[in-house]
């Protein structure tokens, strides 16, 4: 039993940092994690009083 806790334990760690290098490392490889930007506008009405 503590083989296999010891086992998830390094899959847990080597995963993270795997994530965390194909997040910096990611777009020098063409990896593009920005979303599309585009400009929405919505008229409001105020209430008058």
């Amino acid at each position: 039993m503590g083989k296999l806790i010891k086992f998830l334990i390094f899959l847990l760690v080597f995963g993270f940092m795997g994530l965390v290098a194909y997040a910096y490392l990611g777009p020098f490889f063409g990896a593009n994690f920005a979303p599309d930007q585009i400009e929405v506008r919505e008229p409001v009405q105020l209430p008058a009083k």
